[in-house]
This record gives structure tokens, sequence and C-alpha cells, in this order.
């Protein structure tokens, strides 16, 4: 099991180091996500409400974190591509 494991780990190519710019990408893309969350969900004030939902888009708990979960996918995305190409 563990050779398996240390064969499948040797192919995972090179990830970035954490800096600024990393940090700034994925603030970007969680932000870009919850704002289009807020057009994009059926029912986006369904659920419990967070504290100055003003601040939040108008959404409700359950709906900010699904924005938020998917942004950090996302970001994560974003930042493995950019490294790939070499941007970052």
């Amino acid at each position: 099991m563990y050779s398996t494991l240390l064969s499948a780990a040797s192919y995972v190519p090179n990830t970035p180091a954490w800096t600024p710019k990393v940090g700034i990408i994925m603030i970007l893309c969680n932000i870009a996500i919850i704002a289009l969350g807020r057009y994009v969900i059926q029912y986006p004030n369904e659920g419990r409400s967070l504290p100055s939902p003003q601040f939040f888009g108008g959404l409700s708990l359950p709906a900010f974190l699904a924005t938020a979960s998917f942004g950090h996918i996302v970001g994560t995305g974003v930042i493995l591509g950019l490294a790939y190409l070499g941007a970052l």
C-alpha cells in the first residue's frame, strides 16, 4: 500500500509556496464566487442569517459557506493553473 502511495506522490507537480500574491488570488476568487452566488443561488436568504448581512451580500449562513467553499476550490485551481503556466 505504501509503495502505491509513494509512486502516486512522485507524479504530483511542485506547488507554489504561499506568498502575498497567492493570498490575493485566493481572496479575489472568493469575492468573485460570493458575488456570483448572490445572483445564482435560487434561495440565498433561506436558513440562518449572518450578523451584518449587508457585508456578505445578503446571503444566509449556508449560502455563504457554500460560496466560500466553492471559492476556495476555484482559487486552488487558479493558483495551480497559474503556477503551471509559470505566472506565479
